[in-house]
């Protein structure tokens, strides 16, 4: 990425599109604009877009700048779009490709990802979005390598960032990047948020689609039993199958095995007790079916990323 225009200050253009999330777009206004080194403005922030107004949910915004100042910006940073599923405009497109292709760096925050994807700019690499989107960004760009766990991922000219707060993570990494992280944490502090965070996006899904799939039936089985001991034996039980074949139809249906959904489906519940309840670690390791505390910390660990009192204390009820 670019660290400064010929005038001495690097340029952040943010598009502006109709259905534009107004949160997404004020992000990066809002943290580049305000980041100084040696007490001088370290970015110039423009919002640019084909048209000089977009709609933002009951509002509208003024967009001052068109696609040429977009294309001469040393950062394009694109948020997402209420409908991330409607195509955006061709003129756009082209203006990300221009952009890309001088070497700027692209930055999409939330479902913005969708319109990098569009404008062929996220092929061949690994990117993020909001969990919910990240199926229809692998089923839709398949040459994109998704990844619906990280908070950011920087392929170092593109970057993507996941939902809403996970764009002013990846806004104060691409300052660290370009001024280090002394400046970095100074545009943290006055945006009253932590420089980083222990965990990926994984600690805010809330549970995984059962569908309407063959095995939907068996999922919410083990939903409703998971805090019990239940084994593989078990729900192949249920499935009226052989452990064989059930290993085989969860590999074909949901991408993992029968043990490791029922391992994240006791995590989902201890999440739940986390957030809603002041009880121990101990006591919701029994109630989630993962036995002891020690189970429950290296399980919930391995699969929301971060401990389960870290969670608490972001997330949850905090035990007093």
């Amino acid at each position: 990425m670019p660290s400064a225009t010929v005038h001495g200050v690097h340029t952040v253009a943010v598009l502006a599109l109709d259905g534009v999330i107004a949160f997404d777009l004020a992000t990066p206004v809002e943290v580049f604009g305000r980041t100084a080194v040696d007490g001088a403005p370290a970015y110039e922030v423009v919002v640019a877009g084909p048209r000089r107004t977009a709609a933002a949910g009951p509002t509208s915004l003024s967009v001052p700048h068109g696609l040429d100042r977009l294309i001469a910006a040393d950062t394009v940073v694109v948020p997402g779009r209420s409908d991330p599923s409607a195509s955006p405009e061709p003129r756009a497109l082209a203006a990300l490709q221009e952009a890309a292709r001088r070497g700027a760096g692209i930055a999409s925050i939330c479902v913005g990802a969708l319109d990098l994807a569009a404008a062929g700019l996220l092929d061949g690499l690994r990117a993020t979005t909001h969990w919910q989107a990240a199926g229809v960004l692998a089923a839709r760009y398949p040459a994109v390598d998704v990844d619906a766990g990280s908070l950011f991922v920087d392929n170092g000219q593109v970057l993507t960032s996941a939902g809403a707060a996970a764009g002013l993570d990846l806004c104060l990494h691409m300052i660290s990047r370009d001024h280090g992280g002394a400046v970095a944490a100074e545009a943290a502090r006055t945006a009253v948020v932590p420089l980083t965070r222990d965990a990926g996006q994984a600690q805010y899904i809330r549970d995984d689609g059962l569908g309407n799939g063959g095995l939907a039936a068996t999922l919410q089985w083990i939903e409703d039993h998971a805090a019990g001991p239940v084994t593989i034996a078990d729900i192949a039980q249920v499935s009226a199958v052989s452990v064989r074949t059930l290993n085989r139809r969860f590999a074909d249906e949901v991408g993992t095995t029968p043990s490791a959904w029922l391992t994240r489906s006791r995590v989902r519940r201890a999440q739940r007790l986390l957030e809603t309840t002041d009880w121990s670690v101990e006591r919701i390791a029994t109630a989630s079916g993962l036995g002891s505390a020690t189970n429950l910390r290296a399980r919930f660990s391995a699969v929301v990323g971060t401990s389960p009192m870290r969670y608490r204390t972001a997330l949850g009820t905090a035990r007093h």
